[in-house]
């Protein structure tokens, strides 16, 4: 039996992780939408990018959503070199980072997003792994 390989793709393939700059829109909106869909609990994802812009948000199987917090199950998360953080909503509104987030923040990721009430384009916030505000540039 004789196996056929595929040619390979024309082009560079997208760089997984690296030096994150940007957020694709729809993923943003996806984002924003999701965690209002989860209101009143918190919502939770780890967030993917290529290229240097997030453009993929994963829901780690067996995420606990509760109204104070999202638990992580992060040894449900695959080997994946274009995970460079997580995601989560502050349904209060208020998205700045508690001591819990801090903590994830410093432990997992190098771009953190909180998003919170009324889940517009412009109510949510990206921080890095120190939990410093960080700009991340919506592109599409």
């Amino acid at each position: 039996m004789k196996l056929r390989r595929r040619a390979p793709a024309k082009g560079p393939a997208p760089k997984g992780g690296g030096s994150v700059k940007a957020i694709k829109r729809d993923t943003l909106q996806l984002i924003l939408e999701s965690a209002k869909g989860s209101m009143p609990k918190e919502f939770g994802g780890v967030l993917r990018a290529y290229d240097g812009a997030i453009t993929e948000v994963m829901v780690l199987p067996g995420t606990e959503q509760g109204a104070r917090a999202a638990l992580f199950k992060f040894y449900m998360l695959p080997v994946d070199h274009s995970v460079v953080g997580t995601v989560h909503s502050h349904p209060s509104g208020v998205y700045w980072p508690s001591g819990a987030d801090l903590e994830l923040f410093d432990k997992f990721g190098h771009v953190h997003i909180i998003c919170g009430m009324p889940f517009g384009i412009e109510n949510w916030q990206a921080y890095d792994g120190r939990g410093r505000v960080r700009v991340l540039d919506v592109v599409e």
